[in-house]
């Protein structure tokens, strides 16, 4: 189903009713906890996210604040932070065996930004500080319960105010709800706050076992072990975040849907199609001032929706970036993001080597990741010397660039729980082709040529004939100039801003105070 441009479709039980009057809605006090948060570690897009949704927020004058780890590779000198409490002494649950510490010692901090959000961030030398990376540590599972368990007692202790609102993200963090039901409402604390999950990729649940053995199953409401049991590492995170929390939302509408079914529920389906009246779907969205064409200086030249015609500038900028033949009239697809088979990446390069031979087109490559991914894109830029270029390195300039530049963008994903590069793209006048799944499906509308709506093209299965075909029909587009200008222009009037999203989520919000106070789902879990 197409979702419309104004994302005020409400056409399904996933979807959350728009807020109209900002003016009646009461100020909620939120809380983010999350393994990361921009602009102090940036490794996945939910980084991101989580800030750009709080600033919108903090900016409608709610109370926002995003609790995540000190990492070492913080710098407090970009970053001046206040020390909030020393010593806080964050039980593991050892009480009586003298092997392990009964008590984990963190330290708080705290900065406040610009837009005024809080950042706390929780110090613990062995946990965050000594590490070099986020992610991908064999104590993973006790890294981000550390987070947890030293987050909540900061927020009940030392905090003035409890929070409306506790917002967790994916996995790490889902097991805050967890501990709030089982460990703070027997206390008579969080009485008043309702906890939300968000799900930024099923895939990941927390269990660094292989789950399939009977063995290593967790039901989701067994008590929770002492942090240096062996149990402790065969918690499945992400189910218990789901039983416990009071809303559970996903990063589209679409794919709300999709992990309902075995082939996108990773496991987690049956569980989820259960409570699937809390479950609901919100697209992300994009910085507006991040991602404008009319200021942005990676751009050879600035344009808007206005002076379209000004992006080939930008293109031939592009063509002589990576030693293409410089033709206005050659059209440009395109990819930028992380090569991995998820994306669909290895489809994209065999299907592109095919329609290179055929058409008079151009191919560029933005990305890193799978080491064989990236040796296929280079051997396509060696076979296509003037039609391909490719660079499988960071770079923070050439994806603005390819985006004021190029003339479509390839997204060919197996599964996209949202997707961002899309949204992206569109704002800048390059139109995506992409597969019809997950958040692609719901913010890209096929192009019709009966009525010229549509802001790029789409194909439902997974396979090079879809893929190609969607090519052909966009290269032989592209050829009527008019047509194509409209469909620049649709895709450019798009509103993908966090206005209209920071919206959704306080419906959603006041969605999830009110299950709690009805106690809708949690009569069976005391």
């Amino acid at each position: 189903m197409v979702r419309k441009l104004n994302h005020n479709d409400n056409s399904n039980s996933f979807a959350v009713s728009q807020v109209m009057d900002k003016k009646k809605i009461s100020k909620l006090k939120i809380i983010h906890i999350a393994a990361e948060a921009a602009p102090f570690s940036t490794v996945g897009g939910m980084s991101s996210v989580i800030t750009y949704l709080s600033r919108t927020l903090a900016k409608d004058g709610h109370d926002v604040s995003i609790f995540m780890p000190k990492f070492g590779f913080i710098d407090e000198k970009t970053y001046p932070l206040e020390l909030v409490y020393k010593g806080l002494k964050v039980p593991t649950g050892h009480t009586k065996d003298p092997n392990f510490p009964s008590h984990l010692i963190c330290n708080v901090k705290r900065y406040v930004a610009e837009d005024g959000v809080s950042f706390y961030f929780l110090e613990n030398m062995e946990y965050y500080e000594k590490r070099s990376n986020v992610y991908n540590y064999s104590d993973d599972y006790l890294r981000w319960a550390l987070l947890a368990y030293g987050s909540l007692q900061y927020i009940s202790n030392h905090m003035e105010k409890e929070p409306d609102i506790i917002h967790v993200h994916d996995w790490h963090t889902a097991l805050v709800p967890n501990i709030v039901f089982k460990e703070y409402k027997p206390k008579g604390k969080f009485e008043n706050t309702s906890c939300v999950l968000t799900i930024h990729n099923i895939s990941f649940q927390g269990q660094s076992i292989d789950p399939a053995s009977e063995l290593n199953f967790d039901d989701g409401k067994s008590r929770i072990p002492a942090f240096y049991n062996d149990r402790f590492k065969k918690l499945n995170f992400l189910k218990r975040g789901i039983i416990y929390s009071d809303i559970v939302n996903t990063v589209s509408e679409g794919y709300a849907r999709q992990i309902l079914t075995q082939a996108y529920g990773c496991g987690l389906e049956i569980l989820l199609m259960e409570l699937r009246s809390k479950l609901f779907g919100i697209i992300n969205g994009i910085d507006y001032v991040k991602f404008d064409p009319q200021n942005d200086p990676f751009l050879e030249a600035n344009f808007s929706i206005n002076t379209v015609e000004r992006r080939l500038i930008n293109k031939k900028k592009l063509q002589k970036e990576f030693n293409l033949e410089q033709d206005d009239g050659v059209p440009i697809f395109a990819f930028v993001g992380r090569l991995d088979h998820q994306k669909g990446v290895d489809l994209m390069i065999e299907v592109v080597e095919k329609f290179l031979k055929d058409f008079n087109a151009q191919f560029v490559l933005i990305g890193s990741g799978d080491m064989e991914l990236e040796k296929g894109a280079k051997r396509l830029a060696e076979k296509f010397p003037k039609k391909v270029g490719v660079h499988t390195y960071a770079n923070f300039t050439l994806p603005k660039l390819v985006f004021g530049g190029a003339d479509m963008l390839l997204m060919p994903s197996r599964f996209e729980p949202c997707g961002i590069v899309q949204m992206e793209t569109m704002r800048y006048g390059a139109i995506p082709i992409v597969r019809a799944t997950g958040g692609l499906d719901d913010t890209v509308e096929d192009f019709n040529p009966s009525d010229l709506t549509g802001n790029g093209f789409k194909f439902k299965d997974f396979d090079g004939w879809s893929l190609y075909g969607q090519m052909v029909r966009a290269q032989e587009t592209y050829r009527n100039k008019t047509v194509w200008k409209q469909i620049q222009l649709n895709a450019m009037s798009t509103d993908f801003s966090w206005d209209n999203i920071a919206d959704k989520y306080i419906a959603l919000y006041n969605k999830a105070i009110h299950f709690k106070k009805e106690g809708y789902f949690n009569k069976n879990l005391e």
